[in-house]
């Protein structure tokens, strides 16, 4: 049974008695170091095994995260292959410039250095301001500030980014253009774009040959984006291939300054000359006007670029004569002697006249060209059936591309002769009704020159010399060239294409200029086809004047000199030996006579 009585005082005070001697007992100090050696060796022992599982379970996991933040693949700049000329100088190089490129949601936000650093790439920092915030908005984290700059402002960002300590700009190596013959080889050798691709003339035909592959590596950079260690190369960067042109820069610089000359002498509309080397069918010069400048920015008209010499087509006219006689003396049909009557200075062609500028009477072949008349050209080319003279213009490489397969080349006009009326036969012998380019008439005149033989033109150095095509026999070719010599006589019309101690061959031609609405009245196209020296020639030459404004506009007096200027010092850079020593005499006399213009 359980008692109800309650604890008496005495026993009240034994238990308060008994609670006080628990009270002051010792504390257990065993025990508690027990205790917090187990709690710390615990906290030991986790953090010893964090440190193994990220260490080593987990260690390639973190390597990889901590890479994937500093850790970035760099492009390693690639050089694009040099052009030249045929004497190895210079014509198109590359250079390292620096290119600036940002992180455009950090650099946004520094509105303290924008201006300086707008100043130093030499933009407007409004602009700078707006293509950071247009980035920012669309979420991207990289930037090109600008490509290919000066070396004087790469030195100045540099000074802004120190200057104010920016984070994410950085700077890497490209290669930039530069064009040391300027507007001199501008048309031929042409630009490429802010990626170093060819947009225009040689750096386009040969674009993959010149183009450079840039390489890859791997880098370590810190928290501004600078390198900090190189990891390893991915890609090796390999550098584009160079490439040798058949131009002389000597011969291109003498030929443009007097195709300059004359264009601005004669209020010409443009102008454009090739020379060619007979033996091997490469192009030396070959010049435009207007022209351009490669090295500066893309503010010229598009008109201003194109090669003329490749893609504007011109009547020939009257330089197309000797080929009509070349084919009739190939057939046998004629001789040089060959008497010819072009009284009374025009000839009747089903409801048409061909006329010549007076009544030459009786002439022999040699003197047809001689004289340039046009009624004894048709009267040979009557004698030859039409597809005869279509297959030798053919032959000659009218009416198709040249081998140099230049971008926007033109292959001109050289209508089938199954369409050929009787008129259009007869003005097809004098140069009226096909088109060609300055260079498919310089290649046709050298087959005549090269004994006959047509060889395909290039714009590349040549090794090794291509086989040719015959179109006539050797023996035609010299008899045609003795022809047009008596051109450059006091006798002919290009007395003014003469060179002191060499003996000159050519023919001119002045076509009136073919428009939408018929011929124009009262423009011209100027043009002088020669070869020097004419025993066994070494160069051609055509010069074409489009549309003299000034007194003259005849081919002998707007084009002949250019010939003579830029053909003589051709023979004289060459060591071409004169095979006429009295010639100056002859000249002389030649040039102060009166004579024809055509």
């Amino acid at each position: 049974m359980f008692s109800n009585k309650s604890p008496t005082r005495e026993q009240m005070k034994e238990r308060m008695r008994r609670a006080e001697l628990a009270r002051r007992r010792p504390p257990n100090f065993a025990m508690r170091r027990m205790a917090l050696a187990l709690m710390l060796s615990a906290a030991f022992l986790s953090v010893v095994a964090a440190a193994f599982y990220r260490q080593v379970l987990e260690h390639e996991f973190l390597r990889d995260e901590g890479e994937k933040r500093f850790l970035r693949e760099r492009v390693i700049a690639a050089r694009r292959g040099m052009v030249t000329d045929r004497n190895s100088e210079p014509l198109a190089i590359s250079t390292s410039v620096s290119t600036v490129w940002a992180d455009p949601t950090t650099l946004a936000t520094r509105d303290d250095a924008l201006p300086a650093l707008a100043n130093a790439l030499n933009v407007e920092p409004a602009s700078l301001k707006a293509r950071l915030d247009g980035y920012v908005q669309d979420e991207k984290r990289f930037i090109f500030l600008r490509r290919r700059i000066e070396p004087w402002c790469s030195d100045a960002v540099a000074e802004v980014v120190e200057q104010y300590k920016l984070v994410g700009v950085g700077m890497d190596t490209e290669y930039r253009r530069y064009y040391p013959g300027g507007e001199m080889f501008g048309q031929v050798v042409g630009f490429t774009n802010v990626d170093d691709i060819g947009q225009e003339g040689v750096e386009l035909i040969f674009n993959d040959l010149l183009r450079a592959k840039p390489g890859m590596r791997r880098v370590i950079q810190d928290g501004r984006g600078r390198v900090v260690a190189e990891v390893e190369q991915i890609r090796p960067p390999s550098h584009g291939a160079d490439l040798a042109l058949s131009l002389d820069r000597r011969l291109q610089f003498l030929a443009y300054r007097e195709l300059k000359r004359a264009v601005m002498e004669h209020q010409a509309l443009s102008g454009s000359a090739v020379l060619l080397d007979v033996r091997t069918g490469e192009v030396l010069a070959m010049v435009n006007q207007p022209s351009f400048n490669p090295n500066a920015r893309r503010g010229e008209p598009a008109d201003a670029r194109r090669n003329r010499a490749l893609t504007d087509v011109f009547e020939p006219g009257s330089t197309m004569k000797p080929f009509v006689v070349a084919t009739a003396l190939e057939a046998g049909m004629i001789s040089p002697e060959t008497r010819i009557n072009t009284s009374p200075g025009f000839l009747k062609v089903g409801r048409n006249r061909v006329r010549d500028i007076r009544n030459y009477g009786v002439l022999d072949a040699t003197s047809v060209i001689t004289k340039s008349s046009n009624v004894g050209v048709v009267k040979i080319a009557q004698r030859m059936g039409r597809s005869v003279l279509w297959r030798v213009y053919n032959q000659l490489g009218f009416g198709r591309p040249t081998a140099v397969q230049f971008p926007g080349e033109r292959s001109g006009l050289l209508p089938h002769f199954e369409g050929w009326s009787r008129f259009e036969h007869a003005t097809l012998a004098f140069g009226y009704g096909l088109n060609v380019t300055t260079l498919q008439l310089a290649q046709a005149y050298a087959v005549i020159a090269n004994d006959g033989v047509r060889r395909p033109v290039s714009l590349r150095k040549l090794d090794v010399v291509g086989r040719g095509e015959r179109v006539f026999s050797e023996q035609t070719a010299r008899s045609v060239r003795m022809m047009m010599e008596t051109v450059v006589s006091a006798k002919g019309t290009a007395r003014r294409a003469a060179i002191p101690g060499y003996r000159v061959g050519g023919k001119t031609g002045t076509a009136k200029k073919a428009t939408a609405h018929g011929y124009a009245k009262g423009k011209y196209q100027s043009v002088f086809a020669g070869m020097a020296p004419i025993t066994k020639p070494r160069f051609v030459m055509v010069v074409m004047i489009d549309e003299p404004r000034g007194k003259h506009y005849y081919g002998g007096i707007v084009a002949a000199p250019t010939f003579a200027k830029v053909m003589q010092a051709a023979l004289r850079l060459y060591n071409v030996p004169p095979d006429d020593p009295k010639g100056s005499l002859r000249l002389a006399a030649a040039r102060g006579e009166a004579g024809g213009h055509r």
